[in-house]
């Protein structure tokens, strides 16, 4: 279709950039961020100001040049000769924000008065193992349905290995809009539906956001257990009460077993301005690959053998991360089956001058190693809740077929 943009991975936050109107320079930053609240009055004051845009116009193809161009692979190149997961993760944040300007884009402007930012990230399925660090790299992605307010883009991420393209994962974000200063929600245009097939994956979009809004209204934060829940919990408390005492306070594990105390891993960043994004916050990308590797490292040490990333599940970003700030990163083995692995991990940022915590993000990973590894016990009742959450996102789901915006029959 000739209204697909396309362009190479590397230039799309330099693209960004552009959309926005912020500087390179970080010295200029601020005050290219000062300038954009004047954009404000470009606002629309409803949905229905906008005008409807297609599927089409917000397709984006971008090309990662690692057979073509050798010296991009030492930024990509994991000491195992493959491709660094947690890269793609940061190629496929930007480009989320891309697709989801080019939506929006009203080429009247000459800058964008929106400012859109990573909400979450609903699923990513991997459809192989091994990505080649020497091989191109396709990513194609649109928006597949809107709110007032928010976005839902779809990417599909595939790889020419013997010249042939094959899968290589599927990736569902969800992107809001906010006005120039990136302080109150602003609307986006509505969406155009052009056929059948659009209609079919706009409902696959009105049901992931009902399954979003389901699963936090039934967060084990907020409600109790369910009685099989809880059921599950008290077998495994009492599976390992030490039973040559009547004692509640005397625990022992069972064979083949590890205390969930004992499969944590913690990390630290420094949060320096090398690693901001557009509006001069933390780069989304960077957090997800902080985190990424952090749960990556937990689940190889936890196993004793190098995991395989099956998936990544409701990536939240719950409030901005400031330069300057002390990110600190909590990954806990929160739930084993056969052979695989769910790692939850925890971000928060810390003031030093008030010691105030904040929770920033909580990632969820799947990984399959090739063995059977122990069975990880919750001793409190927190670490219990974890392990219950942990064993809803790993229990997998079925997949489906959907026909793409293009007609071409893909697993989602």
């Amino acid at each position: 279709h000739s209204s697909i943009l396309f362009l190479l991975i590397f230039p799309v936050r330099n693209r960004l950039r552009e959309i926005v109107g912020a500087s390179t320079n970080w010295k200029d930053h601020q005050q290219a961020l000062a300038e954009r609240t004047s954009l404000s009055q470009y606002l629309a004051q409803s949905q229905d100001e906008l005008p409807a845009k297609t599927m089409k116009d917000s397709a984006v193809e971008a090309h990662l040049p690692l057979g073509s161009q050798p010296a991009l692979r030492e930024k990509y190149l994991n000491y195992h000769n493959s491709v660094r997961f947690g890269r793609i993760l940061e190629d496929l944040d930007s480009l989320a924000v891309l697709i989801c300007y080019s939506h929006t884009w009203n080429k009247e402007l000459k800058r964008s008065p929106l400012s859109i930012v990573t909400a979450l990230v609903d699923k990513i399925d991997m459809r192989k193992n091994i990505i080649y660090p020497d091989c191109d790299i396709k990513f194609t992605g649109h928006v597949t349905w809107v709110g007032k307010t928010s976005i839902e883009a779809k990417m599909h991420v595939s790889q020419c290995h013997d010249g042939a393209y094959t899968d290589v994962l599927d990736a569902t974000f969800v992107m809001v809009a906010r006005d120039p200063e990136n302080k109150r929600a602003a609307f986006i245009n509505p969406l155009k539906l052009e056929s059948p097939e659009e209609k079919a994956i706009f409902q696959q979009g009105e049901i992931n956001k009902t399954r979003r809004v389901e699963l936090s209204t039934a967060s084990l934060l907020k409600v109790a257990p369910a009685a099989e829940e809880r059921t599950l919990i008290h077998n495994l408390f009492l599976n390992t009460l030490d039973t040559r005492t009547v004692s509640f306070r005397s625990r022992i594990l069972s064979p083949n077993s590890v205390w969930m105390e004992d499969a944590k891993m913690k990390g630290l960043e420094i949060c320096h301005p090398q690693e901001r994004n557009i509006f001069n916050r933390i780069f989304g990308g960077f957090l997800m690959r902080k985190a990424y590797e952090l749960g990556w490292a937990n689940a190889c040490a936890f196993a004793g053998c190098r995991p395989t990333l099956v998936a990544v599940d409701d990536i939240i970003f719950r409030k901005p991360v400031e330069i300057g700030s002390l990110l600190l990163l909590s990954s806990q083995v929160c739930y084993t089956e056969g052979m695989h692995i769910q790692v939850r991990v925890h971000t928060e940022v810390l003031d030093p001058l008030t010691r105030q915590h904040s929770t920033t993000n909580v990632f969820h990973f799947t990984f399959c190693v090739e063995k059977d590894i122990p069975a990880v016990v919750p001793q409190s009742y927190g670490e219990s809740m974890l392990y219950l959450d942990g064993k809803s996102t790993a229990s997998p789901n079925t997949p489906k077929t959907l026909p793409n915006t293009f007609g071409l029959e893909r697993t989602v």
